[in-house]
């Protein structure tokens, strides 16, 4: 067994250096972002998901980012690849904080070259070896080495890994659906938080004996706590919001939950709610012939704002539903997760359409 000695320095000192270290950048960062005009007025930013009615700083990804890195000087070593993650994830801050600065003003960053950026910054850490080598045979016994699979594309003079591709993708699709999930106060920093600590409890039940390569372990622990002392000041009613530039901790999540792929069904489980609710986001705006990254006011937590749950009701709702799925998770066989997963799917899917045709009945009451 690990000693208490070890579990502290992977778990504990890590996330309350990263808690300590962004809260204290979060309060200063609440008067910097305002001189820098990093302000999200409802009256100038005109989009359609906003539910604020006052203006509120922006620009909470800065603190998070910085908050993180400097724990990580610490706990983590210095190298190729976690220079190549943060570098990556620095660059997905550069462009947020662009994006929030342009939003104060009443424009935006395109969506278009936002998820350029987003593939970039992916293939950045895919490039320096984080990847998903191998998932559990969901048909059978064993595995499925992706590693082992490769393929060729038109026009490039090399072949492509299965695994650096679902990598690359799985990335991609952590951070845009995270960015969803920061509707109501308090929403994103807690569903991170919890879904970190349980990667990072998942890191060390992998390797009893404390003799592994416990970085997974630590980044995910640094990553909770900048994401709980941001949720200090972000809990309703929020003095900051975290804005685009919040893009880069949802990477390093991202990077955490495939640096060892046993991990990855229980990052998909864990997050279960608003990965459907995104996906089902994606799959309406396509059948009404609307591009996947136009907002609306249809996300979940719109749908239970509109049924009159408050914010913090609603934030509480998320986590909830995180804490129990990954309580779940930690508990369950690599089989039974895949189970697990689909039968959440199917019940979270099912549950959105039910919700959205109570609220489009209601509307359609008010309206007649």
């Amino acid at each position: 067994m690990i000693t208490l000695p070890d579990i502290t320095t992977l778990s504990l000192l890590p996330f309350v250096t990263a808690l300590v270290a962004t809260a204290v950048l979060t309060f200063f960062s609440i008067k910097l972002v305002k001189k820098l005009g990093l302000m999200d007025d409802p009256k100038l930013h005109k989009h359609p998901g906003i539910i604020h009615t006052k203006p509120i700083p922006r620009g909470g990804g800065i603190p998070l980012f910085f908050g993180a890195l400097f724990a990580s000087l610490f706990f983590l070593p210095f190298n190729s690849t976690t220079f190549a993650i943060f570098f990556a994830a620095f660059l997905a801050l550069v462009i947020g904080v662009i994006d929030d600065k342009l939003n104060a003003q009443s424009k935006d960053v395109s969506p278009y070259l936002r998820f350029l950026v987003n593939i970039l910054t992916a293939i950045i850490v895919v490039g320096s070896g984080v990847s998903i080598h191998f998932i559990t045979n969901p048909f059978g016994p064993g595995v499925l080495q992706l590693d082992a699979i490769k393929f060729a594309i038109p026009m490039l003079p090399f072949s492509l890994l299965l695994s650096d591709v679902v990598s690359v993708l799985w990335l991609i699709w952590v951070m845009n659906m995270i960015n969803w999930s920061k509707g109501v106060d308090g929403q994103m920093p807690g569903i991170v938080a919890i879904s970190a600590i349980i990667i990072g409890i998942l890191s060390l039940k992998l390797d009893p004996t404390g003799q592994g390569n416990f970085v997974d372990a630590q980044l995910s622990f640094i990553i909770a706590g900048a994401a709980v002392g941001f949720l200090l000041f972000n809990f309703y009613p929020a003095k900051i919001f975290p804005g685009y530039g919040a893009t880069a901790l949802y990477l390093l999540l991202g990077v955490a939950s495939i640096l060892t792929s046993a991990k990855l069904a229980t990052a998909i489980l864990v997050m279960a709610v608003p990965m459907v609710d995104a996906l089902f986001i994606i799959i309406r705006r396509i059948l009404n012939k609307k591009s996947p990254f136009q907002g609306d006011k249809k996300h979940l937590h719109h749908i239970l704002l509109k049924l009159g749950y408050n914010q913090r009701q609603v934030a509480l709702f998320y986590w909830s539903f995180s804490v129990i799925l990954g309580l779940l998770a930690l508990s369950l066989e690599s089989k039974s997760k895949m189970f697990t997963i689909i039968m959440v799917i199917a019940f979270t899917g099912g549950a959105l359409l039910f919700l959205h045709r109570i609220t489009k009945s209601k509307n359609e009451e008010l309206t007649s």
